[in-house]
């Protein structure tokens, strides 16, 4: 695949921000973020919209999203903050001497970097856009934006919005996102600390740390698979439930762990609708903390498909109300002591086993990712390799059905692909267990 770069350009808001001197500081919620770039892929088989009208309904969209046009600095008190300067954003585009791949995947795809803008340390714009251009007309958008501008839904409405704009032209009814970033952690009266924040969200954790052969690898759930996993668990369960506990006693015995091991997924949760008042699903941001359940591996693979969704289930419902205002209150109270806090985030090449880490994109209607000419064939973000990752994507291919990208060892590759699709029940009773959940 040769690709040629036919124009670079900083692309600017149609619309300037109002004052190019604002500056918004970085939320605790922020903060807890990748501190880089996550590179996106959007894959659109022929016919497709022409650059000048991508380019354009980008430019018209970024006036109703400044901050993607902005820039990091620091304020007079040193707090990162996003420089509301309409900079604007890079925009590259390619030409590819190559046809689309129908089939084009995180999976078997080889040099996916040349399709997304560089995601290395330095970059000054906060969103990167890559159009290329294939011979029989496809297109693959690469979509790099940095984890401070915002989380998964953040630019989901973003690249919605950015479609709308390009299917309808000359419409005005582009929803206004909410963009206070001070509106949503604002501390109570009297700010109080439930849980130890400073261990959970923003500890070192420890990994694995040997540079592990990992593996990216597509599986594809369909609806009837899913419909049985459902039929599992008396009573209804989600989706994203039946697929998650199918998924962790499988890798787990892919991965040949000890009985008396304990095994934790990361699950990212969503936080707009679980604290009071509900925060606008169209907030433009960082609002995500997680969950973890827990479970020893005896027990994980004993127990039902029913009990482990409890586990799941009771793990996620502790981030609650109380849970996040704690968390907010923690932020207060670390800015007013002028303590310096960041993330940790686990390199390429690390293991996570024995524990897993879950987002998911299944809350992402790609109905809306139409830029006029029909849906895209593929989405995924092309990390590298890190060893027990999983992403959960609405399947392009089979509405209702599920694609899931994740990454294992090399040498249990073999091992997941010949036990991801059996259902084996288990013939423990439906005894009454608790909530073995831990936060990391």
């Amino acid at each position: 695949m040769a690709t040629e770069i036919t124009c670079t350009s900083l692309l600017k808001p149609a619309t300037s921000f109002q004052s190019s001197d604002t500056l918004i500081p970085l939320t605790i919620f922020d903060r807890t973020a990748f501190p880089g770039h996550v590179p996106n892929i959007i894959v659109f088989q022929s016919p497709t919209p022409s650059n000048k009208q991508l380019k354009h309904g980008l430019s018209q969209v970024l006036s109703h999203f400044p901050h993607a046009a902005g820039r990091l600095t620091f304020d007079s008190k040193h707090q990162l903050c996003i420089a509301l300067n309409n900079a604007g954003i890079r925009v590259i585009e390619v030409r590819v001497s190559s046809t689309l791949c129908k089939n084009i995947s995180l999976e078997g795809t080889k040099n996916l970097k040349e399709l997304y803008p560089s995601t290395d340390e330095g970059i000054e714009e906060l969103m990167q856009v890559q159009l290329n251009r294939y011979m029989c007309g496809g297109l693959v958008i690469g979509l790099t934006c940095h984890h401070f501008l915002g989380d998964g839904q953040s630019i989901s409405n973003f690249c919605s919005a950015w479609a709308q704009t390009v299917r309808t032209p000359g419409m005005h009814a582009l929803a206004t996102p909410f963009l206070d970033r001070g509106a949503i952690v604002v501390p109570r009266k009297i700010p109080m600390t439930s849980f130890d924040h400073a261990n959970i969200e923003f500890k070192k954790v420890e990994f694995d740390s040997h540079w592990n052969k990992a593996q990216n690898l597509t599986v594809h759930f369909s609806v009837d698979f899913i419909s049985d996993l459902k039929a599992l668990v008396p009573g209804g369960c989600t989706k994203f439930e039946c697929l998650l506990s199918h998924l962790w006693k499988k890798i787990t015995v892919a991965r040949g762990l000890k009985e008396t091991d304990f095994t934790e997924i990361r699950i990212a949760i969503n936080c707009r609708g679980r604290v009071k008042p509900a925060v606008p699903l169209n907030f433009f941001g960082n609002m995500v903390l997680w969950a973890y359940p827990r479970l020893c591996v005896k027990d994980l693979l004993t127990l039902s498909y029913a009990q482990v969704v409890i586990v799941i289930r009771k793990a996620v419902a502790q981030v609650d109300d109380t849970y996040i205002k704690s968390f907010i209150d923690f932020g207060a109270i670390a800015s007013e002591k002028g303590e310096q806090l960041s993330t940790t985030y686990v390199a390429t090449g690390t293991s996570l086993s024995p524990h897993l880490e879950i987002n998911s994109w299944l809350g992402f209607r790609f109905s809306d990712l139409d830029f006029g000419f029909g849906q895209p064939s593929a989405f995924f973000q092309p990390n590298e390799p890190i060893e027990g990752t999983i992403e959960f994507s609405p399947s392009c291919k089979e509405r209702g059905g599920v694609d899931v990208f994740l990454a294992l060892s090399e040498d249990r590759i073999d091992v997941f692909r010949q036990i991801c699709y059996s259902i084996e029940e288990s013939a423990v009773g439906c005894k009454q267990i608790g909530c073995p959940t831990s936060r990391m």
